[in-house]
């Protein structure tokens, strides 16, 4: 299987995945918007099972992002679940990241993003996810999914970080990015822009 065929398989399965459990509507009993960014989004979702999605209410309450993670644990197979407090941070956000395991044994990861509407970073994801989007040819979408591929199992690079070494640097493969990255080291990814 090439890694384009890969991508769209895995896009399929993510899919499929956020149907079955039912995360969104859960967070939408709390009256929350949700929006998915990220790989899944922009279709560049390769190795990494990995879900994001941004959730908006017009203030954090605890209890209630409590409430929806309560919910889907009792009824999800959630392997783990970590949670930060980020409310009075420059992010103004509840960060959860979970561990879900799926109907064929496989892990997918949610980064479950709870953000308090009009707060600083309020789109900026949204927006630099739309932009990857908008800058993607055929070629570049190969060249980013290929690199995404070659990354070892065991190494944790974040796609913004791989997206900006191919946007911004040309980087074509995996060995030039870890070349690129010593010089170029990403400090805020909430910056950078294709």
């Amino acid at each position: 299987m090439n890694v384009i065929e890969l991508a769209e398989q895995n896009q399929l399965n993510a899919w499929k995945i956020l149907e079955e459990t039912r995360i969104i509507p859960a967070w939408e009993s709390i009256g929350a918007k949700v929006n998915i960014v990220g790989s899944l989004k922009s279709g560049l979702l390769m190795k990494s099972k990995d879900i994001d999605l941004h959730i908006y209410t017009d203030k954090l309450n605890i209890s209630e992002s409590f409430s929806v993670m309560q919910e889907l644990a009792k009824r999800l197979s959630l392997k783990e679940i970590q949670y930060k407090n980020l409310i009075d941070t420059e992010e103004e956000c509840i960060e959860w990241h979970t561990l879900y395991e799926d109907k064929n044994k496989e892990i997918w990861k949610f980064d479950l993003i709870h953000i308090r509407k009009g707060s600083k970073y309020d789109g900026v994801v949204e927006e630099v996810t739309d932009a990857i989007i908008q800058q993607l040819t055929p070629e570049i979408r190969k060249t980013i999914l290929e690199i995404k591929f070659d990354v070892p199992d065991d190494v944790m690079i974040p796609g913004i970080e791989i997206y900006r070494a191919v946007f911004s640097g040309g980087v074509k493969n995996y060995e030039e990015l870890k070349q690129w990255r010593k010089t170029n080291p990403l400090t805020n990814s909430l910056d950078w822009r294709p």
